[in-house]
C-alpha cells in the first residue's frame, strides 16, 4: 500500500474512473428482480422502467456517497481529528433538521431549491455552534469538538422528534423514511444541482489541496509558510458543510460514509489531499452504491434503509479508530 501512495495522482484517478461503470453495472443488475448482465448489455432485458429507476437511484447513491466522503476528508484535515465526520459532528443532523423544517412548512412545494438551501443554513448554524462550544488546545480541543458535535447532534435529533410528533400522516411518512437514509429520489433537477455542487466543491478543495496539507501540520507551520489559516479553515468548512447539506437534501441522514472511506483511502494511497479529495468523491460514491444494492437485495422483497447498513459498518469502525487514537495519544503521537 505504501507503493500505491507514490503513484501519480492523475493515473490513480483515471484507473479509479474505470472501476466506476463496472461497479455501476453490477449494482444495476441486483435488486428485487435480478437482471441478467448479458441481457443488460444487449439492451434486450425488456425492463426499461426498472433499469431507469435503478440508474437514477444509483446516481443518487454516487452523488451522496461521494459528497459525504469528501466532506469527511475535509473535516478531518482542517479540524485535525481522525474521528471528524459530518454525522458525528452533528452537521448531518443539522442539515437534516433544516430539510425537515422545509418539508414541514411546505417550502418544497414552492421550489425544490428550498430543501438544499435551508439544509445548508441549518448545517452552518450547527457547525458554528460546535466550534463555539469547543474549548482548549491541541488534543483537548480536538476531543471537545467531538463532544460538542455529539451534543449538537442530540439537540437536532430532539428537535426532529418534536417535528415528527406534530406532523400530519402524509408529511410524517415522508420525513420518517427520509431520516433513515433513503436514495429513492424522484427529483432529477435536485440530483443535477447536488451533482454540480459535488464536482465544483471537490474541484475547489483539490485546488487548495497543498494548503490543506500544510494546515494539517498546525497553524504555526501554516503561518510561517504564508497561509492564512483562519480564512482557509472557514473556506474548507463552508464547502464541506455545503456538500453535506446537498447530500442530506437528496437522501436524508446517512452516517459514517465520511469516516470509513477517507481512512481506507489514506492507508491505501497516502495522506496527500490533492489526491484524497478526488478519490474520496469516486470511492465514496461507489461505496454507497454497493451499500444501497446490498440494502435492496439482502432481505428482498423487503428493503432496508441504506443508512442502517452504513451505520452497521461505521459503528465498529468508529470504535476501532477511537481505541487506536487513544493508544496514539498515550504514546504521544496523535495525528490524522
Amino acid at each position: 500500500m505504501r507503493e500505491m501512495a507514490k503513484i501519480n495522482t492523475g493515473l490513480l484517478v483515471c484507473v479509479s474512473i474505470v472501476f466506476l461503470p463496472v461497479v455501476f453495472g453490477i449494482c444495476l443488475c441486483f435488486g428485487t428482480i435480478f437482471i441478467n448482465p448479458i441481457d443488460l448489455l444487449n439492451g434486450s432485458s425488456g425492463m426499461g422502467v426498472i433499469v431507469e429507476l435503478r440508474s437514477q437511484r444509483l446516481l443518487a447513491g454516487f452523488i451522496v456517497g461521494g459528497t459525504l466522503a469528501v466532506s469527511g476528508t475535509a473535516y478531518q484535515a482542517v479540524l485535525r481529528n481522525p474521528l471528524a465526520e459530518p454525522f458525528i459532528l452533528g452537521i448531518s443532523g443539522g442539515a437534516g433538521l433544516g430539510a425537515a423544517i422545509s418539508i414541514a412548512l411546505g417550502l418544497t412545494t414552492i421550489s425544490f431549491l428550498f430543501l438544499p438551501f435551508v439544509s445548508f443554513i441549518s448545517a452552518i448554524l450547527i457547525l458554528s455552534m460546535v466550534l463555539l462550544m469547543a474549548r482548549g488546545v491541541g488534543s483537548e480541543y480536538s476531543n471537545n469538538i467531538m463532544l460538542s458535535g455529539v451534543v449538537a447532534g442530540t439537540l437536532c435529533s430532539s428537535m426532529l422528534m418534536f417535528i415528527i410528533s406534530v406532523l400530519d400522516n402524509h408529511k410524517l411518512n415522508s420525513v420518517t423514511w427520509w431520516m433513515l437514509g433513503n436514495l429513492e429520489q424522484g427529483n432529477l433537477a435536485l440530483l443535477v444541482s447536488a451533482g454540480t455542487a459535488a464536482v465544483a466543491g471537490t474541484a475547489v478543495l483539490f485546488f487548495y489541496g497543498r494548503e490543506v496539507n500544510t494546515l494539517t501540520l498546525g497553524d504555526e507551520v501554516a503561518f510561517y509558510l504564508g497561509i492564512n489559516s483562519k480564512m482557509l479553515l472557514l473556506l474548507v468548512l463552508g464547502i464541506a458543510s455545503l456538500l453535506t447539506a446537498a447530500a442530506v437534501s437528496i437522501s436524508g441522514i446517512i452516517g459514517f460514509v465520511g469516516l470509513v472511506v477517507p481512512h481506507i483511502l489514506r492507508r491505501m494511497f497516502g495522506a496527500d489531499h490533492r489526491r484524497l479529495f478526488p478519490l474520496s468523491l469516486l470511492y465514496g460514491g461507489m461505496f454507497l452504491m454497493v451499500c444501497d444494492t446490498f440494502a435492496r437485495t439482502v432481505m428482498s422483497p423487503r428493503e432496508i434503509p441504506v443508512g442502517v447498513i452504513t451505520s452497521l459498518i461505521g459503528g465498529p469502525f468508529f470504535i476501532w479508530l477511537l481505541n487506536r487514537r487513544v493508544a496514539r495519544i498515550g504514546s504521544g503521537e496523535d495525528r490524522v
